[in-house]
Formats: C-alpha cells, structure tokens, sequence
C-alpha cells in the first residue's frame, strides 16, 4: 500500500513548519537520503531526506505552505507495483489551509496507509514498518518488535533493518518515550491578546504576528523563567592586561589576518573554567543532573526576529585563533540563518555579550537545559585602588553568573566565577 511522507520536526521545539519548496514532483523515483524537501522551521530553513525508497504519488502540501504541523502527511509515497489510481483511495486530502482546524489531524487517524505498514505482535499492539522494511526483515529472519525505528513516529524503515540483528534492541514502545517527555506547551496568557487590544483601541498601533522564532523564544523563556530556580553571582573584573595582552597577540597575528575579540578571550576562559569546576559543567535532566566532560560552550548571537546560541563544542582544547575563526563562521550563518540544529543545540553554558551596546550589566535568562549563563557587560575606565593602597584608573568588565540553583549551589557558582575571573585577569594562563 501506498506509504504518508509526514512532516518531519527538524528541531526539539518545532511543532510546525513552512514547506519552503519541492526538490521533486509527482513520478519522481527515490531513495532512502535523498533530498526531497527544503523545510523552514523556527530557527532555519532544512533539508528533508527521504527515509525510503519508491516514486513520489501524489504531493498533498505544495511548496511555500505555511504552519504544517509536525506529522501531517505531505505526500504519498508508491512501492514497486503501485500507482497513482492506489493514492486516490489510500491517500488523505491535503488541508484547505494551514490553519485548517482538526480536519488535517483526523484525516491522518483515520487513513488506512499507515495501518496497512503496520505489523500486529502478540500483545495486541502494533509495529508500523514500511512494506520494503517488513520484507527485509522476512528475508532476514528478524522480529520487528525488537526493531527501533527511526522513521516519522518511530516507523521502522529499510535502514533500521539493515543495520539490525537478531538481537538488535529495545521494543518498538521504547520509542515513544521522547515523545512522551516533550516539553509542554506554555501556559495561555492570564489576559487575552483581544482584552489587552481593546485598551489601546483609541490608539494608532500596528500589529506584528508572530513568526516561528519568536513564537519559540517567548515559550522557552517564559519556561525558563517559570520553571528554573535563578540566582545571580556579580563581579568585577580588571581588564587591562587583558587588553593589552590582546593587542601584543593581534600584532602577530595580523599577517595570517586573524584578529582575536575579547569575546573569545571570554569564550576560552569560560571553557577553562569548566574544566577547572567540573562539577559545574553540567545541565538538568528533569530527574537527574547531566555532569559533562567537554567544555561545550553556546555564545548568544543576535539576529533579526531574535537570536541563536550557537554551540563551540570541545572549546577548551581549541586555541584562540580556532575559536574566533569558528565563531566567526557560526556568526555568519546563523545571522543567514543556516546552521543545522546540532549547531545550535546541546552544551551546558552559556555567554551572552552586550558590551558593545554599552550595557554596563545586566541579568541573562538561562536557556534550559543549561546550567549558567554569564552575561557581560561593557569595560568602563573606574577608579581602583591597588594593593598597595594607591588610586588608578583601572578598566573594569562587569559580568552577572546566572545561575540554576538546582544543579549549581551558591559555593560552587562561586567557584565557577572565581575560576572565570582569575582566567581574564591572567591571560597568559590561557595559552597554557
């Protein structure tokens, strides 16, 4: 029977997307990994692969169609020996619009293609595989049950068979567990959005709708605030050397056209930090703590609509120069907005940097499932007073370390700036 292509979600928080284009039409022959689709989430635009093989039947979304949700059929693929005649009896309609209510979801409950991939088991329930998949396993003499499938729903597909043993892996149940913990929904404003509209009735406004970015940011943010226990840790920190040490290095790298910043001075001396508190490189896991090993450091970049936290991976063992280039690189594309979702998720920490708008401090919200975040403020040229008791002028950074007090105590946020500290105001230490 003909197989549903479902819209895929491309990242943990998409819940709908836009059909940005069609890489094939109806007749079309493919294979597992080809590029069928490029999909608009709420952070990117993305490639989608086929995940089996066949001819394209019939395509229900066409292209630039917008608010798609996740696993709503957006074509029909046929196995050898099928046609186009199969789609017209096994095939859901396409929504009206994308808005379209219930009608989209229902009709996939209730069309017979995804039954008729389904394999029943022993205990009454059912393991949905692709034809091409059931017939492999045959051949091969496996037992579907113990398949893990990694197709739209936890389908089993043609690649979790060939890769598989007889004594491959967990029950097809065992999949649904992600889905199970998918974070909820935010809670529906105490005032409605017509309410808060008719007090400015009398006022000229325009309104803005919202797109998928910040529809995603005002959830996530409004979780973190509601759900993670902040606190703040604030300090002061002498930059000079910093700066001048930066200046010496710059000099010699101005040949190779490197130009090192003083946030990835901050970046590198975060990811040592890390390393030096392990217990404090870690992120919470709703009923555990995640203690990592790598120093997996996100930098908050703005773009238009809202911004990205770009993650360097492993930044304690990359010189200066790699972090800049490569933060550099994610910079650029995430302004473009091309980074893929590995790029942009994952990590235990972050920086966000507003120095360079002349924001002297300010509090950051951490972004779940981190741990902290450290938000930086502008050098300013204070008065300080030296050891010795003498008075100078002194170029000072003020940074806030907010912070999850369920994975960081107070002592050990502490720690975690202290280290922060003692790697901006000693430079040298970070070549070492």
């Amino acid at each position: 029977m003909p197989t549903e292509i479902l819209m895929p979600a491309l990242s943990p928080t998409m819940e709908e997307g836009t059909l940005a284009k069609w890489l094939v039409k109806e007749g079309d022959t493919v294979s597992s990994g080809d590029i069928i689709a490029e999909i608009e989430t709420d952070k990117a635009t993305m490639e989608f692969e086929a995940v089996d093989e066949g001819v394209i039947g019939k395509i229900l979304i066409a292209e630039g169609s917008e608010g798609v949700k996740v696993n709503t059929p957006i074509a029909v693929l046929l196995e050898d020996g099928e046609s186009a005649e199969d789609v017209a009896v096994s095939a859901p309609p396409a929504p009206a619009a994308p808005a379209a209510s219930a009608a989209p979801a229902a009709a996939a409950q209730t069309t017979p293609a995804p039954a008729a991939s389904a394999a029943p088991v022993q205990d009454g329930t059912r393991v949905f595989a692709s034809p091409l998949a059931r017939r492999i396993a045959a051949d091969k003499g496996l037992d579907l049950t113990q398949i893990s499938g990694s197709g739209p729903r936890g389908r089993i597909v043609k690649a979790d068979v060939l890769s598989a043993t007889p004594t491959a892996a967990a029950p097809q149940a065992q999949t649904a567990a992600p889905a199970a913990g998918a974070p909820a929904p935010a809670p529906a404003p105490s005032v409605s959005a017509d309410a808060i509209a008719k007090l400015y009735a009398d006022r000229e406004y325009t309104e803005i709708p919202l797109d998928g970015m910040r529809k995603t940011i005002a959830a996530r943010l409004t979780e973190a605030k509601q759900t993670i226990p902040h606190f703040y840790l604030r300090r002061d920190i002498r930059i000079d050397d910093l700066l001048s040490f930066r200046a010496q290095i710059n000099k010699q790298l101005e040949p190779r056209g490197v130009k090192l910043s003083v946030n990835d001075f901050i970046i590198k001396a975060c990811a040592n930090a890390l390393q030096s508190v392990p217990a404090a490189n870690a992120v919470w896991a709703g009923d555990r703590v995640l203690q990592l090993k790598p120093s997996d450091v996100a930098v908050a970049v703005a773009i238009e609509g809202g911004l990205f936290t770009p993650v360097l991976k492993d930044a304690d063992k990359k010189s200066l120069s790699a972090l800049s280039s490569e933060m550099k690189d994610l910079a650029k594309r995430a302004r473009a907005k091309k980074l893929a979702p590995h790029e942009y998720q994952g990590g235990s920490f972050a920086i966000s940097n507003l120095g360079m708008f002349g924001i002297d401090n300010f509090d950051a919200v951490i972004n779940p499932p981190h741990g902290a975040i450290l938000a930086v403020g502008a050098g300013v040229k204070k008065p300080a007073v030296a050891d010795d008791g003498s008075l100078s002028v002194a170029t000072v950074m003020s940074v806030t370390l907010s912070v999850d007090h369920r994975v960081i105590d107070g002592a050990l946020g502490a720690q975690l700036l202290q280290a922060i500290v003692d790697g901006l105001e000693n430079p040298m230490s970070m070549l070492a």
